[in-house]
C-alpha cells in the first residue's frame, strides 16, 4: 500500500530503488508518527472534519499501534512503502472511513517532517541527559583525584606539573560547551511543521496551535514554505552537535590510549576491559578507547556528508531528503552507544599515584624554579636564563616542594565554578528538559 496510490503500477525495480531502506529506518519514527497522528485526529475533530466517534476510533487504533511499537511487535511488511502507509492501512482496515480520513489536511511531506522533528527533538534530550551524566562522573573523578599529580604535555614533551583533577575537570567543562550545540539542535527540532501540508498550507481551517501544544513543541513553524525548509536543516544541526561532542570524546579517548601505554603508565584499565594479542601474551590492549576514538572521528564527517547531499537544493520538498535518514539515524545510535560505554568504563579507570616522583619528570618543575627566583627579586628574564643554563649544564635541581606547598594555588581546579555552570545549564536549558 502507498498513501499516494492512484491505481498506476510502479515498476518493481524502480520501487525497490526509491523505497531504499525506509522500512527499516522508519521504525525509528513509528512512535512519533503515531503521536503526530493522534494530534492530527484530535485537531480534525475540533474543526469539524471528523466526528467525535471517528476520532475515538482513531485514538483507539493509534493507541494499539503505540503499544505494539513499545512492545517491539510493530513491523513494516514489504507490501508497505513506509511507516506512514502501514499506520494508515491499519486504521483503514480496522475502522473503514475513519481511517481514510486521517490524512485530511496534511501531506506526506508534513507528516514525515513532523515525525522527524519529534524524533530528533527527543534524541537531543536523551543525548543531552546522558552527556550530563558523564559530566557528573568526570567532576566526581576530578574531586577524587585533584591532588594526584601528573606531567602535563605540549608537543608530546613533558611540560609542567598537572593533575588528574585538572584533566577530568577540563573534559567536564568542554562537554558543557558541546551541550550548547545540542541546545541549538533542540531549538531547531522544537518547531512544529504539522499543518504546512506539501509546503503551501491547507484551505481547511486547521488549528496548528492546538497540534503544537498537544505535541509539546516549543514553537510553531509559521510559514508553510519555511516549515518544509526544516527538512535538512534540522538533520544538519543535529549532525553538527554530534560532531562537536564526538571531537571532545575522541580527544579524551586518545589521551587515555596514551596514558594506558607502558611508557607513560598514568592509568590502568581493569583486565576485563582490555583485549590480548594472538602472539604476544603480555599485551593488554585498550581497544575500547581506540574504537571510541575511531567512531568519534567518523562522526565528525557527518555534517560535511549531509551538506554535500542537500546543499544545492532549492526550497520545497525533494526526494534527496530521504537519504538523510540513512546518513544520520545509525550514527545517532552509535553515538548513544559511545556515551554508554564511556559511562561504564570511566568510573573504573585506575590512576597511578606519585608519577612526578620519577626522575624523568624533574624538568616539569623548571617553571617553579623560575618562580622561586622571581620571589627573591630576580627579574623573570634573568631567572629564565639562569634555570635554562642549569638544565643545559646538567646541574639543575628541581623545586619539588611544589607537590605539597603550591598545589592549591597553582592548580585551582575551579570545581565549584564548573559545578555552578552545570547548575545554570540544568536550570536554563530546554534540551535538558527545563523550560526557560
Amino acid at each position: 500500500m502507498k498513501i499516494w496510490e492512484k491505481g498506476i503500477a510502479v515498476d518493481q525495480k524502480i520501487e525497490r530503488f526509491t523505497v531504499g531502506k525506509d522500512r527499516e529506518l522508519d521504525l525509528y519514527l513509528a512512535h512519533f508518527d503515531v503521536l503526530a497522528s493522534k494530534a492530527q485526529a484530535n485537531m480534525l475533530a475540533k474543526v469539524g472534519l471528523l466526528t467525535e466517534a471517528e476520532n475515538q476510533q482513531l485514538q483507539q487504533g493509534l493507541s494499539e499501534l503505540a503499544a505494539a511499537i513499545e512492545a517491539g511487535d510493530f513491523t513494516i511488511e514489504e507490501e508497505f512503502e513506509d511507516v506512514h502507509s502501514k499506520i494508515e492501512y491499519y486504521l483503514t482496515n480496522k475502522f473503514g472511513d475513519a481511517g481514510k480520513k486521517i490524512h485530511t489536511a496534511r501531506s506526506r511531506n508534513d507528516q514525515v517532517l513532523t515525525a522527524i522533528q519529534l524524533f530528533l527533538k527527543d534524541y537531543t534530550e536523551r543525548a543531552a541527559a546522558k552527556t550530563m551524566e558523564l559530566v557528573q562522573v568526570l567532576l566526581q573523578k576530578a574531586q577524587a583525584h585533584q591532588a594526584d599529580l601528573m606531567p602535563g604535555y605540549t608537543h608530546f614533551q613533558a611540560a609542567m606539573p598537572s593533575s588528574f583533577g585538572l584533566w577530568f575537570s577540563a573534559y567536564a567543562e568542554h562537554l558543557l560547551l558541546d551541550l550548547a550545540l545540542f541546545e541549538a539542535a533542540h531549538t531547531v527540532a522544537d518547531q512544529n511543521p504539522l499543518g504546512s501540508g506539501a509546503g503551501f498550507g491547507s484551505s481547511f481551517p486547521v488549528d496548528r496551535v492546538q497540534t503544537t501544544n498537544e505535541l509539546g513543541f516549543g514553537a510553531l513553524a509559521v510559514s508553510s514554505v519555511g516549515a518544509q525548509m526544516l527538512r535538512g536543516k534540522t538533520e544538519k544541526t543535529v549532525a553538527f552537535a554530534l560532531a562537536g561532542m564526538a571531537a571532545t570524546l575522541a580527544k579524551m579517548a586518545y589521551d587515555l590510549v596514551l596514558y594506558n601505554s607502558q611508557d607513560l603508565a598514568f592509568v590502568e584499565l581493569p583486565a576485563a576491559f582490555t583485549t590480548g594479542s594472538s602472539i604476544m601474551p603480555h599485551k593488554k590492549n585498550p581497544d575500547v578507547f581506540e574504537l571510541i576514538r575511531a567512531r568519534c572521528n567518523a562522526l565528525q564527517a557527518l555534517p560535511n556528508t549531509i551538506i554535500l547531499t542537500i546543499s544545492n537544493l532549492p526550497s520545497g520538498y525533494h526526494r534527496d531528503f530521504q537519504i538523510l535518514k540513512e546518513l544520520l539515524f545509525e550514527p545517532m545510535t552509535q553515538f548513544m552507544d559511545i556515551l554508554d560505554i564511556v559511562l561504564f568504563a570511566l568510573p573504573q579507570l585506575k590512576i597511578k599515584p606519585n608519577l612526578l616522583a620519577q626522575d624523568k619528570y624533574d624538568g616539569v618543575f623548571s617553571v617553579e624554579n623560575i618562580n622561586q627566583l622571581i620571589q627573591t627579586g630576580t627579574p623573570f628574564r634573568e631567572a629564565y636564563q639562569q634555570v635554562g643554563r642549569a638544565v643545559n649544564e646538567g646541574n639543575y635541581v628541581p623545586h619539588k616542594q611544589f607537590q605539597t606547598t603550591h598545589l592549591g594555588s597553582v592548580h585551582n581546579l575551579g570545581l565549584e565554578e564548573i559545578a555552578a555552570k552545570v547548575a545554570r545549564m540544568q536550570s536554563e536549558s530546554r534540551v535538558l528538559g527545563k523550560k526557560k
